[in-house]
């Protein structure tokens, strides 16, 4: 019986000696990898009899966890994205860290913290998505997403920055107390959440317009890069698992270069940012000696697939494949996996399995629908169906044609000139 330890990174900030610590406690149950999951945490899996003496280390450093359960759901952000792959904004990794340290209980439902100006960490995918403005400093927009529905309400006034963690505790508490009205019922109401809501000595302002999600761009987020006169690397490994041994090393590297923290991210990887030509050599020793590959084809960077999930993994494998065959373009967009109900998955093409026959744990006939996010924005909620009861030996076919309707659909809005509609799945070549 396999058990998952979860551990929360906030943010997606990881101290160097912090990591390290749990490490050498993995280490002494002699768990050989560990992986990152979709809300940027750690994820540990390993027997029922290594949980109770891994457990014991965890409680002697003090470090939060849990098993299995997943009840307290990371926050999210867009600080790996800082310096990085957003330039130009008011919102720095300080006003971050601020934010992120005000938030002084555990959070039950999922917060997202992000800029509005990137598109590497899904904006959406949380319950209370704080939405840097692109105008004023240090005011927010506020999206709500009802837990377990697809009904989103963004909120008509602008909070301060130093009232992100009271605004987010209270919202939290109204939709845990009324559980009916607000979790898992498409009648959830933005208006009837904020009426239960008292806005006196919060620092607001009505926002004079919604927020605007940017268009996506997936930046490449992998390998050694220069920035600012200094270096990021990103590191992705196509199984998802991180050796134990790697993780440390690299903890140890950054300790004696300086570096005080890097992140994870929601795409599974990991980015360290900060490091001085000086050292570039020792990181480069660091990936030949643990044969860390990098530069690997955008399709397969794209995916993305449920935490713990090794269908959807040998899914991605088999479509990834698929598509190199083809060499299909797939540039502008987000491919996401999905085998479970009420999953989150950020994606502009959603791959979703599911059974034609499912009752009293009967499932027989596995088939998979291909859903498009509107406008093929994946922080826009499913805007139509592509194809639906695809068997497995046409679904790589039927994923081509909808990347090339995404062309055809980004060729009518910047140009004006052409008309969409859906190919002609008889004659697409």
């Amino acid at each position: 019986m396999i058990n998952t330890v979860f551990i929360n990174f906030r943010g997606g900030i990881i101290a160097p000696d912090y990591l390290h610590n749990i490490l050498l406690a993995v280490d002494k149950v002699r768990i050989r990898d560990v992986h990152f999951g979709l809300r940027q945490q750690l994820l540990i899996d390993m027997e029922h009899y290594s949980v109770e003496p891994f457990t014991a280390e965890l409680d002697k450093l003090e470090v939060s966890y849990e098993i299995d359960a997943g009840k307290h759901p990371n926050i999210c952000s867009s600080y790996p994205a800082a310096n990085v792959f957003i330039g130009d904004s008011w919102l720095s990794e300080t006003i971050y860290k601020n934010v992120l340290d005000s938030i002084d209980y555990t959070p039950r439902i999922k917060i997202n913290i992000c800029d509005n100006n990137q598109s590497f960490t899904p904006i959406l995918t949380g319950n209370i998505n704080w939405v840097a403005t692109d105008t004023i400093e240090n005011y927010w927009h506020l999206i709500i997403r009802f837990p377990k529905t697809n009904v989103i309400y963004e909120w008509n006034m602008l909070c301060h920055t130093n009232n992100i963690a009271s605004v987010t505790k209270t919202i939290e508490t109204i939709i845990l107390q009324h559980p009916d009205k607000f979790i898992d019922t498409e009648l959830a109401n933005g208006d009837e959440l904020f009426a239960r809501f008292t806005t006196s000595g919060l620092n607001i302002q009505p926002a004079a317009n919604p927020v605007v999600l940017p268009p996506f761009n997936l930046p490449y987020y992998e390998g050694l890069n220069r920035y600012n006169h200094q270096y990021w690397l990103g590191i992705y490994r196509r199984d998802e698992l991180f050796s134990v041994q790697f993780l440390l090393a690299l903890c140890k590297l950054c300790m004696q270069t300086g570096i005080t923290q890097f992140c994870c991210t929601s795409w599974k990887t990991i980015l360290i940012k900060g490091i001085e030509e000086k050292d570039k050599e020792k990181w480069n020793l660091l990936l030949e000696k643990f044969q860390i590959n990098m530069r690997h084809a955008a399709n397969e960077l794209n995916f993305q697939v449920e935490d713990n999930c090794p269908e959807g993994l040998d899914l991605k494998t088999f479509l990834v494949k698929n598509l190199s065959v083809d060499d299909t373009r797939t540039f502008g967009i987000c491919i996401g996996v999905k085998t479970r109900k009420k999953s989150e998955v950020f994606s502009s093409i959603l791959v979703r399995r599911r059974y034609l026959v499912d009752f009293l744990g009967i499932k027989l006939f596995k088939v998979y629908d291909i859903l498009c996010a509107k406008d093929f924005n994946p922080n826009e909620r499913t805007g139509e169906i592509f194809s639906t009861n695809n068997p497995h030996f046409v679904l790589a076919e039927q994923l081509r044609r909808c990347v090339l309707y995404y062309y055809q659909h980004r060729a009518k809005v910047v140009s004006g000139k052409f008309t969409i509609t859906k190919p002609d799945l008889a004659n697409v070549n």
